[in-house]
C-alpha cells in the first residue's frame, strides 16, 4: 500500500457504529457521514473529498484503537462462480467435474447467484457453523462495492460505477450442495441457499479501498491461511472474467445500486479439493493486496 492511500472503515462505538477513514495507519472519524450507505449514496461527492484530503487528515484527532466491523451492510450480494482458471483446473483435476477451461473464449458469459445480506459479518468474528455440518469450506474473494446506480454498462464503462473494493469470504457448506433424495437430472437438485447463506457466511473487511487507490485491479495478490497454513495463493490476473466484465454482465441483467456488492470468484486452494474442512477453533486469515487483511474464527 502507498502512504497516500485513504480507506473507508466502519468501527464500533458505544452508540453502535461510525464511519471512519484510515490514513497512514490511523483511523479518523468522518465528520459528515454516519454510516457507509450514506457515503455510497453520495459517492461522487465523497470520492471528490477523499481525493483532496491527503495530509489534512493527520491534523485531526484520531480514533483510539478502533474495533473494526464489516465495512458496509450490502443492499444486495451477488457472487460469480467458477471464475479463476486455477480453480477450474483444481475442480477438474480433483473432483472430476467437466468444466470449460475458458468459457469466455467459447462465447459464454459469467455465472451469477445471490447470497443473503444477512450473512455478513466482520473482522475477528466468531462464526457458528451450520448445525451438524462437517464440510464447511473457505472461499477468499475480491469484492466489488458499487457506488453509482447503473444499468446496461459496457465493459469500458463498468468500473465507473464502482466505489471501491474489499475482501470477502464466500463461506460454503459443501454438505448442502445437493438436496438429498432429488434426482441428479432435476433442475431443483442444487441447494444454493443451504450452502451459501447461513448466518456468518460472508465475512467482509477490513476496509473499502476506493477504486482510485486500488492500483491494477487485474493484478492483485490474494492469500488465505487456516491456522497459519497457506491454503490459497493466487492473483486476480487469473480471473476468467475480470471485474469490469463481471460488472458489465450483471448490469445487463439488473440495475445495480450503491451498496450492492459483487463477489468475483475464488482461486484454487479451497478445502473441497483438499478434502479438508473448517472445524471448531480454526482461525482463518485472508489478505488481498492494497486492501489489507483480517481474521475470523469458527466457534
Amino acid at each position: 500500500m502507498t502512504t497516500e492511500m485513504i480507506q473507508l472503515v466502519t468501527y464500533a462505538t458505544p452508540e453502535g457504529s461510525a464511519v471512519g477513514l484510515t490514513y497512514q495507519g490511523k483511523t479518523y472519524a468522518s465528520p459528515r457521514y454516519t454510516d457507509m450507505q450514506q457515503v455510497l449514496d453520495d459517492w461522487n461527492g465523497a470520492n471528490e473529498r477523499i481525493g483532496g484530503l491527503g495530509d489534512k487528515l493527520a491534523t485531526r484527532e484520531g480514533v483510539d484503537s478502533p474495533t473494526l466491523l464489516a465495512p458496509l451492510r450490502p443492499r444486495q450480494i451477488y457472487f460469480a462462480g467458477v471464475n479463476y482458471v486455477d480453480h477450474v483446473d483444481e475442480m477438474k483435476r480433483t473432483l472430476g467435474l467437466e468444466l470449460d477451461p475458458n468459457p469466455k473464449a467459447s462465447g459464454q458469459g459469467p455465472w451469477f447467484c445471490m447470497k443473503s445480506v444477512h450473512s455478513v459479518t466482520g473482522p475477528n468474528a466468531a462464526i457458528a457453523p451450520p448445525k451438524d455440518t462437517v464440510m464447511l469450506d473457505w472461499e477468499l474473494e475480491l469484492a466489488v462495492v458499487v457506488g453509482k446506480k447503473a444499468r446496461d454498462l459496457s465493459v469500458n464503462q463498468a468500473l465507473e460505477c464502482v466505489a471501491g473494493f474489499t475482501i470477502a469470504n464466500d463461506l460454503s457448506d459443501r454438505a448442502f450442495v445437493a438436496r438429498k433424495g432429488v434426482a441428479d437430472s432435476s433442475p431443483f437438485k442444487w441447494d444454493w441457499i443451504g450452502q451459501k447463506s447461513f448466518d456468518g457466511a460472508c465475512p467482509l473487511g477490513p476496509a473499502i479501498t476506493p477504486a482510485r487507490f486500488i492500483g491494477d485491479v487485474n493484478n492483485l495478490a490474494l492469500k488465505l491461511w487456516v491456522n497459519g497454513e497457506l491454503m490459497q495463493d493466487s492473483n486476480t490476473s487469473r480471473m476468467i472474467f475480470n471485474p469490469a466484465e463481471l460488472v458489465s454482465a450483471l448490469s445487463h441483467n439488473i440495475t445495480l445500486h450503491p451498496g450492492d456488492v459483487i463477489l468475483t470468484g475464488t482461486p484454487s486452494g479451497v478445502g473441497m479439493a483438499r478434502k479438508k474442512f473448517l472445524k471448531s477453533g480454526d482461525v482463518v486469515r485472508q489478505s488481498i493486496e492494497n486492501i489489507g487483511e483480517f481474521e475470523f474464527r469458527i466457534k
